[in-house]
């Protein structure tokens, strides 16, 4: 049985109940996406657009609103990357910044990141933060454990 977006999002919140985590998941959950497209783009565009189209399937597969806002969200990343110079560089400075935050966030949280439980939940961290930024919606924020 699939799981539905309220039980991925309720899920992966259980290790993300601290404000000091959740703001930093809130900056460094959109870099990471960001600089992943761009290290993949630099490798081959084929290879970035084969990541997008496999997310985008995922995201269909649990939420048209959120795919259509990942969607939205990824198109104005690609058109940034676009315009980017030394794009793999820049990316690979902030993949490993942005990382080294989230492994951060999660000491202080005191519970692992979710994607040690399953690999999808890094696909499900940048919906987590489009519930509370862009649509917010209470889903998964403040879930007693």
């Amino acid at each position: 049985m699939r799981k539905t977006l309220r039980e991925w999002l309720t899920e992966y919140a259980q290790s993300h109940q601290n404000k000091t985590n959740q703001l930093i998941h809130n900056i460094f959950v959109p870099l990471i996406t960001f600089s992943i497209l761009g290290i993949f783009w630099s490798i081959t565009p084929w290879l970035e657009m084969i990541l997008v189209v496999i997310a985008m399937g995922f995201y269909l597969s649990i939420s048209v609103k959120y795919a259509i806002a990942m969607l939205i969200a990824t198109v104005l990343m690609l058109y940034i990357l676009a315009y980017l110079s030394y794009r793999l560089e820049i990316c690979i400075a902030i993949f490993v910044v942005s990382w080294i935050f989230q492994f951060i966030g999660h000491n202080i949280e005191g519970k692992k990141p979710s994607f040690f439980k399953d690999i999808q939940f890094l696909l499900v961290g940048p919906l987590w933060v489009l519930s509370k930024l862009v649509f917010k919606d209470k889903i998964g924020f403040n879930v007693e454990n």
